[in-house]
Parts: C-alpha cells; structure tokens; sequence
C-alpha cells in the first residue's frame, strides 16, 4: 500500500506537468520512506551503487556522474562527446571494476553508441578513474551492430572477473540467430576486452543467442543471472541467463506455446523465460533484493517498467527458478522508470526516464528526471560510517575473500547484523569468507594503534 500524504499542485504548461507528491510504502511490517536525491537530470540509463557510498549514473546524451545520498552532491566526472543519443541510442550501461577501490584497478567500463561513418555503431570503453574525473579511455570492444532502437547494452562483470554486456538485434531481426553477428547477443570478455579461452565458441565473443533488446541484468547473490527483456507488442521476459543458450527471438516470443514455436524450440533447445507479460509493460532495469532491511522482499527480483510506469517486486521460490508472486507500486506515480539499484544497507534506488521523449504524454515532471529513495528509516544497523581513516576493503561484493587496504592490522571480525561474530583473524589483511552465507554483513577492523572501523559488504 502507498500512502500519499500531500498532494500540492496540478499544472499543465506547455512544457511541464508539475505534479508533487510524498509517499510511503507501508509492508506488512516495514515502513519505506520514499525520498528523492537527485533531479533535473537527463535521461539516466544505469544507475549503481558504488564502493564510495555514491551512486554512480550515466545520462544517455553522454554524461557520467556521481551523487552522494546524503548530501545529495552531485560530482561530473565525464562527458563523452561521440556519443550519438537518438531515440533509445546514446550513453548506456556502466559497470565498475570489482577491485575499484585499488590503485591498479579504478576502472570504470561503459557501453555507448556513436556514428563510424555514416553508421550508427556500439563500442565498449574502459575509463581510469583518477582525481574526480574518468581518464585514458581504452576501446575494448567495437563494431557492434547498433540502431536508433534495440541496443541493449547492460553490462555485468562476474566473480571470475568476466564482462557480461547484453545485445539489442539493432532493429535488424535477422541478426539475433547469427553467430556471425554480435547483435541480439549476450557477449564475454576477459577484462582487457579479449575472448576468454573458455567462450561456448572458440575466437568468439558470443555467450547466448537469441534476444530481442535485453535492458535489464544482473548477477543475483543466489548465484543465478537474471536479465529483463523486451518483447514487440506481447511477451516482455524475464529470463535466467546460462552460457550457450537460445532465447529464440525472433523465431520465439516468450514461451514454446504455439506449433512453430513448439519446432523451434526442440530443433535448438531454446531457454524459455521465467514469466512473460502480454501486452508488453517495457520492462527495464532489475536487480536482486536478498537484504534483512525490508524482509517482506528478500529473494526478489525487483523490475522497473517504462509504459506500464511503476516498480515490481518478483518474488522467487528457494531455488531462484520460479516467480511466486508479484506486487506493484507506484503505479504512475513517477513516470517512466529506467533503472535501479540496492545499497549494502538495503536502501533502493530507482532512476525515472520522463525526458526521453515518451513520459508522461510527451511532457516531463518539472523536476525530472530523478533518482528516487526507498529507505527503511528503522532497520536496526547502527554504528556504520563512512569514517576517514582511509581504510578499504575490496571486494564488495565479495565471494571468497576480503582485502583490507589502509593501515596494519591487528585483528579483523566479520559480524552478521545480530552482531555475532562469523569469523576472526588476527595480524592479517586478509579474510576468508567462503564459508558464509550470501548476504550483508558487518566487518569490524582494529588497527595496530587500537582504532577500530567498521564498514559493510556483501557476500554473494
């Protein structure tokens, strides 16, 4: 239930829609404050959530940014001035490095379109993050198919250190079954954008087949990667994601349910979705909710939607293969919804996309675009800061060790939010966390000079 408490002014000019509105998600027994910490923004396209405790967004006509929630300061860090933003073109996924917060890893990879020629192309780039600004771009990947529409291009990078980045067919169906083409595919690299050794295909970048225009990804900490994607006119999937697999576009639209598709499907033992909606919501930006701040969510997908205008939460059986229930809030209450993201401490985050020329009957709300809050106000996780002794720990997430950068160790705990102790070691920068469950916990580090730090990670 949403509870709307004011509901001020009503306006139509011939720009804006000035329409404002506070509210607040009341679950079964937990309040979200819902709040707003970014606007006047342009189109955001991924929005993440960073190792600095700043939310990381790009805008789609070329602009990199991060804010910090708390201030709610926003810091440029780049503007990319090949990038071509027509329709659904432009600046698009984002990813950071797992190991960021190192010297020799403070890299940002982003995923855009520009001209190359007369031809509207996609290209992979890797940035350097260096004082405030992203530096010495390096071309990972280039001449991928790319159109005004049906691009794709989230990006994830796994625990092995992979880059996973989603395909659209570029508006060219035909090209999602071609393993000659890299449109309407799910591709692989290593790191230095070269093909791992151990692709499905030898000499090639192609990890799955068959998808249409797949805008939303992730890499869920129940070890299963989940990615949203748009149908034509009916079957919006959600599928799960597995390496040389066929999704079936265009020969397949969401489930093997008619006599040609039923073909298909058997001949090239196509992956069907885990749930399809027609008519089409748009379905756009997901993550994976698995935090003790709001219980009623945990082991949920949680999907943004740019028609239907509003947020979804999917819960999942056990195993993370079956959508169990699905809820809906904010249902045009913000608009067009691009992306969105979770914080260590379970705090939601979701971009709007009023100005990409669709929202709101062509008209955007005054302070669009936004990055909007779902905070539970009353989660018992006290004592957490961002403190300035300098010290870090890399990975975050993590799934088998933490590194601990900054000063000389004398022992290191790793606490669940009850505050019991998980693990311990002594006079060592290193903890090994293999043991654990997925999910947030506390890490307690006491220095040689007996100050102690806490920060939080996530085990996936």
């Amino acid at each position: 239930m949403i509870k709307r408490y004011y509901v001020f002014l009503f306006t139509i000019n011939l720009l804006f829609v000035q329409h404002f509105v506070y509210s607040q998600i009341e679950l079964d027994s937990t309040s979200l404050q819902v709040n707003t910490i970014a606007e006047n923004l342009n189109v955001p396209w991924e929005i993440l959530w960073g190792p600095d405790d700043h939310i990381w967004f790009t805008e789609r006509e070329g602009q990199v940014s991060r804010v910090n929630p708390e201030t709610k300061e926003i810091f440029p860090l780049l503007t990319i001035d090949e990038v071509v933003s027509v329709s659904e073109s432009g600046l698009l996924g984002m990813a950071l490095h797992p190991n960021f917060t190192h010297s020799d890893s403070s890299f940002v990879y982003l995923v855009y379109t520009y001209e190359k020629g007369d031809v509207m192309t996609e290209k992979i780039v890797r940035y350097t993050y260096t004082n405030e600004n992203l530096e010495d771009p390096v071309i990972l990947l280039d001449d991928i198919p790319a159109n005004n529409n049906h691009n794709g291009s989230r990006i994830q990078i796994t625990t092995d250190r992979k880059i996973l980045v989603t395909t659209g067919d570029a508006q060219n169906t035909s090209l999602s079954q071609n393993e000659n083409s890299l449109a309407g595919k799910i591709l692989r690299l290593n790191l230095n954008g070269s093909v791992p050794d151990d692709n499905p295909v030898s000499d090639s970048y192609i990890w799955t087949i068959g998808h249409r225009n797949p805008q939303g990804f992730v890499i869920a900490s129940n070890g299963l990667i989940y990615s949203s994607e748009h149908g034509p006119s009916n079957d919006d999937e959600i599928n799960i994601i597995s390496a040389n697999s066929n999704y079936g576009w265009p020969n397949v639209h969401g489930f093997c349910n008619t006599n040609a598709e039923n073909n298909f499907c058997n001949a090239n033992d196509v992956t069907e979705p885990i749930i399809a909606w027609t008519p089409t919501l748009a379905v756009a930006g997901i993550d994976y909710y698995n935090n003790a701040a709001i219980p009623e969510w945990q082991n949920a997908i949680l999907l943004t939607t740019l028609k239907e205008d509003d947020f979804r939460v999917l819960r999942l059986d056990e195993a993370g293969m079956t959508v169990i229930d699905e809820e809906i809030y904010f249902d045009n209450e913000f608009g067009r919804l691009r992306d969105i993201c979770v914080s260590p401490d379970g705090d939601i985050y979701i971009s709007t996309s009023n100005r990409d020329g669709r929202g709101n009957g062509g008209f955007p709300i005054a302070t669009d675009d936004r990055i909007i809050q779902l905070k539970n106000d009353q989660k018992m996780i006290t004592g957490l800061h961002n403190s300035s002794d300098n010290i870090s720990i890399y990975p975050n997430p993590a799934s088998q060790e933490l590194f601990i950068k900054g000063k000389e160790i004398k022992s290191i705990k790793v606490l669940d939010l009850t505050s019991k102790v998980k693990s311990e070691v002594f006079e060592s920068n290193t903890v090994n966390i293999s043991d654990l469950k997925n999910g947030l916990y506390i890490i307690e580090i006491t220095s040689n000079d007996n100050q102690q730090t806490l920060r939080k990670f996530i085990k996936q």
